[in-house]
């Protein structure tokens, strides 16, 4: 395409204040940002305009921990011998409504997304950007572990891979980064889905989690660690996991060490809340949704000392299909670090954006409004920064860019 101008209220990613300015995109990357006053000085000549007049221009979003998994139903038996096809075909339509929901780039932290991310490379789907870790690593009896089939069955599924020792570990990882990973998701705790572990087991041991971290650097990627339980996540930071996602029973010590190392804390507030609410009503277990108040009764509120030491939160919800889980629905992470954790709503936009592309490396590229980088553009009806549950609804994303390509336009 050639130059494409959007005019409105800018919320940048950077945390600054909103202001009223221009966005000029050529090709793929934005080449301008300026304020208001400035237009009257800039070229026109072949180039396309865009006003918005009751809108706020902000980066697209980013989900750092989804499932793109296909499944319908939480049955994991029935979902594990469901064709892997029919899995495929029905995330069509979950990443079309994923980017009509502004979110320009998703990481998949265990499902089809390895494959599904060449498709909309190609132009053949509408889509996100997509991240992919391939298949999540645990050891035998973990996360990981879908406990319900043969454990024969249960060692390479479509999503998952398990793997025990150091060479067993590395082999797995080399096996994901060969499939085109674009990093390394594991396992090194128990959690509330999988049938027979708790949240507080350590799971992987130390040299185990060390090997796969320094596999993953030495191809420039890192690993990213389902963490729930307080040694868990030490082990993990101790071994220079990049992003913690969970970290439920996270202690003061291990705030400390997530500040000192740099690490990301990725909550997924959103999968507990609708399991919270929900969660019976559509056939979660009861031993899942006991696990889960466990966690809820020993947390505290470690989300916001975590914010108050200086870690970096980005955003997460682990959605994986509807009805429970709905890709689309994303925001409500947003919402729910405003209402549970005390963000101000541009704290929030600042999480989705900036902070969740360098907690994914992809802060040279996407994340912020700036010269240089990716045009990864949306336009929401309103301002999220005084209402940030707008966020909420597709039909108030009037317009979405990514790479400098049109992908929806509501206006």
């Amino acid at each position: 395409m050639g130059k494409l101008v959007v005019v409105g209220r800018i919320v940048d990613g950077t945390g600054r204040e909103p202001f009223n300015g221009f966005v000029v995109i050529e090709d793929k990357k934005i080449v301008q940002v300026s304020k208001e006053e400035e237009l009257k000085t800039l070229s026109v000549e072949n180039a396309e305009i865009i006003k918005i007049e009751n809108g706020t221009i902000l980066p697209g979003l980013i989900d750092c921990h989804v499932h793109l998994t296909g499944s319908r139903t939480l049955d994991f038996l029935k979902a594990s011998l469901e064709p892997v096809a029919a899995k495929a075909a029905r995330l069509v339509g979950d990443l079309a409504q994923l980017i009509d929901a502004g979110f320009t780039t998703v990481r998949d932290v265990g499902g089809l997304g390895i494959y599904l991310k060449k498709v909309i490379e190609e132009g053949e789907i509408k889509g996100p950007r997509i991240l992919a870790a391939g298949k999540l690593l645990s050891q035998t009896g973990g996360h990981g572990d879908f406990h319900s089939l043969p454990l024969e069955w249960a060692k390479e599924g479509d999503f998952t891979r398990l793997c025990d020792g150091v060479s067993e570990c590395i082999k797995a990882v080399r096996e994901q980064f060969r499939e085109d990973a674009d990093f390394i998701k594991i396992c090194t705790t128990g959690g509330v889905l999988s049938q027979r572990d708790l949240p507080t087991s350590s799971q992987f041991n130390l040299d185990e989690i060390k090997a796969m971290v320094e596999e993953a650097k030495s191809v420039g990627s890192y690993v990213a660690a389902h963490a729930e339980g307080t040694q868990g996540i030490k082990n993990a930071l101790i071994a220079g996991v990049r992003t913690i996602e969970h970290g439920d029973l996270i202690d003061d010590e291990g705030i400390e060490m997530m500040a000192e190392k740099g690490a990301f804390l990725i909550p997924t507030l959103s999968i507990k809340e609708q399991i919270s609410s929900k969660g019976e009503k559509y056939g979660i277990p009861e031993w899942g949704i006991k696990k889960l108040k466990m966690l809820q009764e020993l947390h505290g509120d470690y989300i916001k000392k975590a914010k108050a030491r200086g870690v970096k939160i980005a955003v997460g919800t682990d959605f994986s299909s509807k009805p429970l889980f709905p890709l689309g629905e994303n925001s409500m992470e947003l919402e729910l670090l405003v209402k549970q954790e005390g963000f101000t709503p541009l704290e929030a936009i600042v999480a989705a954006t900036k902070i969740s592309a360098e907690a994914i490396m992809m802060d040279d590229k996407i994340g912020t409004i700036e010269p240089n980088k990716l045009a990864d553009i949306i336009v929401v009806e309103g301002d999220p920064v005084k209402d940030i549950t707008i966020l909420r609804k597709a039909e108030n994303i009037k317009l979405v860019i990514k790479d400098g390509k049109i992908e929806k336009n509501i206006l």
